[in-house]
Order: structure tokens, then sequence, then C-alpha cells
């Protein structure tokens, strides 16, 4: 198997290093090196090529997604990066060729003209939120949403491609209520029970 996984981190100096996003990301490195995987990575922050990114998730079986969620989703520049990455995809007919309609069948399902069918995706993402605000109708600004429809709209790209979107695994209450060390041996059990 091999792995991509994208760090969409961006620092704020004196309010979000990347520390603990970083932590997570070499947890997976080293947890899928170990089992013998192969591992590449993109640094957001650091730059990318798109033509090379495409490169990237057509030879990667799972893509992962290690982001902080800054005001109800991933940085700035992951978005910028989806859309670099998957227009290209689209323009070079790599990642998919259209959303599986065509004029000769119209009533075929939007969303379906992918061709990374058999690859999965996966994000891991830090919050700030604690995991009593998920999953709960009583919950004041949630509403009862589990931390999967906040990601809406960073999954239907990977699934319009043909990708299998994994459950997510969030670190949460990282500022008032930290539980790292649980939440380390949390996330590898995770990964061992969703990505094998």
């Amino acid at each position: 198997m091999k792995l991509l996984i994208i760090n969409a981190h961006l620092k704020y100096p004196g309010l979000s290093e990347g520390k603990l996003n970083l932590t997570l990301m070499n947890l997976a490195k080293d947890f899928f090196a170990e089992k013998g995987h192969e591992v590449i990575e993109t640094y957001v922050e650091n730059g990318y090529e798109p033509d090379k990114e495409v490169e990237k998730h057509l030879e990667a079986d799972l893509v992962l997604l290690q982001t902080p969620v800054n005001w109800f989703g991933a940085p700035w520049i992951y978005k910028k990066y989806a859309d670099d990455v998957f227009n290209l995809g689209l323009k070079n007919k790599s990642l998919l060729e259209n959303d599986g309609r065509t004029r000769k069948d119209p009533k075929k399902q939007y969303g379906t003209g992918g061709f990374m069918q058999h690859k999965k995706f996966m994000i891991c993402a830090t919050w700030n939120a604690p995991r009593e605000a998920f999953d709960n109708p009583d919950q004041y600004l949630f509403a009862g949403k589990k931390t999967e429809d906040v990601f809406l709209n960073i999954t239907s790209n990977y699934k319009f491609c043909g990708y299998e979107i994994l459950p997510d695994y969030g670190v949460f209450d990282i500022h008032k209520n930290p539980q790292i060390e649980n939440d380390i041996e949390g996330y590898k059990l995770h990964l061992e029970q969703y990505c094998f």
C-alpha cells in the first residue's frame, strides 16, 4: 500500500504553530512505514506543484488529510490546493473525466465520473470544539450534526473522483481540555481498524 499524507496546517505565530498536526502526521507516517507501506507526503504551506500532486494521488492507495479545523473547515491554503489539484486532474482527465452524466445518459447519477475507485480517503483533524458538541441535537452550534457533516465540502471532492471515504478521526478540545496521550493511542487503533 502507498499512503499520501497531506498536511494542511497553516502557521499562525503565537496562536497555532502546527506541532500537534505534525505529531499526528508523523504518527501515521511511522505507523504505515513500520508495516512496510510506502509513505509520500505534502506540506501544503511549504508549496507544491499541482502536476506532482495529481501524480501523488494517482500513486497512492490511501490519501490522509491532516488538518486543524480553522473556523469550521480546513485552512484556506487547503481549498486552494484542492482547486489546483482537482481542476488539473479534471483537465487532464486523470482523476475524473466528467460528473458521471452524459447527454446520452443524463439520468446517470451526478458525481459518478471519477477514476479513483478502489482508493480511500480519510481526515484526521484537530479541534478546539469538545467531542460533546457533535452528535447531540441539544448542542447549540452543531445541533446534532456529526464531524463528517462539517467535512462534507472536503470529502465530496474525493467521493466525486471515486474514492471510498473512511471515518474521520478527531482530536478534540485541544485548548481547554487536551487528552493528547489518549488521542494518540486512539488514533493508532483508528488507523488499524479502518485502513486495513
